[in-house]
């Protein structure tokens, strides 16, 4: 009887401390948030689909008929493109600890994919981090793909692809990490939501080398060039609107108060920076061109994009209506004086509100969206204008270096396989020449 006692008293002491112990394989898994899981699988998608479709629509839809498929590709084949050297060593240069030189780039233990299966990211701590990679290489994918713009209707299929291929690693993944992933502007105190200075700028300034580089288009200046197709703009346009909902209140990496506040402010600044060039525009010239209010809007979109998760609705109001100002008289009256030929607006829209929303973010930023210094002041409303130099700071930073390594890339590539079609096939259209097809 009083053995039958011990062992029941066993079992129970036995009961109970299994019960009271968490196993080690069970500590050391991550805690997994379906809510965010969920919400970066969808905006996972909403990225790709700015791409994918929008982004081919809304530059095939600008360019003279003769290149719109040949327009068109770029973004698709791009996109192919990237997404594979973004698993074999991009994700690890730009989001992983490169240790002694993490201030400037990452290390290599995520490539080719590895070690993600049971893993998180401490910038993602809820979700699985191969949902953390596959929606930073959305980033990725566009981020080059907005660069064709300005070289639109005159450029090597050939070299566009070793371009952006070469440039995504070279530039695009140094400079993610720099801000993102642990490098020294991160550590500086920039701030860059959503891709201010990583997407924007970085491809704004990419396209006007481009340009300059690799020169005006035949007949510029002189020659009928108006967009096609406008209809196609259009719908690219509204893809690009719905899809930066995913962009700017993904960047949230959860689906809690912040993206609610970052998908507000880019709606609200898109809708304010479309009236004001629309309104500017029609002041000027007598009429709102479709164009305009398109590009308006895209307009608002990159400049909302690194302050969306910092700022109340009424100062992505005020960005807004900067952003229609300033991309207005860049694209329409800087371009002009200059005489630079960037097809599709990349620096005048894309650059300049790289520019433009960095610094606003210096601004408005505040601890009431997110505290992001826990307690302490973000930006001038908050009392600390000092945030102004430091977000000048990661401009000059971020232009200087994208200037630089783009423009010895197209020398390089210039000097090896050739840059631009010749004069005849241009004159031909690129879809015949390069592709062998074209629209009916």
């Amino acid at each position: 009887m009083q053995k039958n006692a011990l062992r029941a008293a066993s079992g129970l002491a036995a009961l109970f401390i299994a019960g009271s112990t968490t196993p080690v394989w069970a500590a050391d898994k991550p805690a997994i948030d379906t809510g965010d899981t969920a919400w970066l699988l969808v905006a996972t998608a909403l990225v790709l689909m700015m791409n994918i479709p929008g982004l081919s629509l809304f530059y095939a839809g600008m360019v003279r008929k003769k290149n719109v498929l040949a327009t068109a590709v770029q973004a698709f084949a791009v996109a192919a493109l990237v997404t594979v050297l973004w698993l074999v060593v991009g994700y690890s240069l730009a989001f992983t600890d490169g240790g002694a030189v993490n201030g400037i780039i990452g290390g290599l233990s995520r490539v080719f994919g590895t070690g993600l299966h049971g893993s998180t990211h401490p910038l993602a701590k809820t979700v699985p981090e191969n949902v953390f990679l596959m929606y930073q290489a959305t980033f990725a994918i566009i981020t080059p793909a907005i660069i064709a713009g300005a070289f639109a209707e005159r450029m090597k299929f050939s070299a566009m692809m070793w371009f952006m291929g070469l440039w995504v690693l070279l530039v695009y993944v140094p400079v993610a990490h720099w801000i993102w992933g642990g490098g020294f502007l991160g550590d500086a105190g920039v701030l860059d939501f959503a891709g201010g200075l990583v997407v924007h700028l970085n491809a704004g300034i990419a396209g006007l080398i481009c340009a300059l580089v690799i020169g005006r288009r035949e007949g510029y200046g002189h020659e009928y060039m108006a967009p096609h197709n406008l209809v196609l703009t259009l719908i690219g346009t509204s893809l690009l609107w719905v899809g930066w909902f995913g962009f700017n209140a993904g960047s949230a990496l959860s689906s809690g108060e912040l993206a609610g506040a970052a998908m507000l402010n880019t709606h609200v600044a898109a809708a304010v920076a479309a009236l004001a060039w629309m309104a500017i525009e029609w002041a000027a010239r007598g009429k709102p061109s479709v164009l305009g209010v398109l590009s308006g809007a895209v307009a608002g979109l990159g400049t909302i994009t690194p302050a969306a998760g910092y700022v109340e609705p009424w100062a992505a109001m005020l960005i807004g209506l900067a952003a229609g100002a300033v991309c207005y008289w860049s694209s329409v009256v800087l371009k002009n004086r200059l005489g630079y030929d960037d097809s599709l607006d990349v620096f005048g829209v894309h650059g300049i509100s790289g520019i433009l929303g960095p610094l606003m973010v210096g601004v408005f930023a505040t601890r009431a969206i997110n505290d992001v210094d826990h307690g302490q002041p973000v930006g001038l409303v908050d009392g600390h204008a000092a945030q102004i130099l430091i977000q000048l700071f990661g401009v000059l930073v971020v232009a200087a270096f994208s200037s630089v390594v783009t423009w010895a890339l197209l020398r390089i590539l210039d000097a090896t396989i050739g840059l631009r079609v010749t004069r005849e096939e241009e004159t031909e259209g690129l879809d015949t020449v390069l592709h062998g097809e074209r629209v009916q």
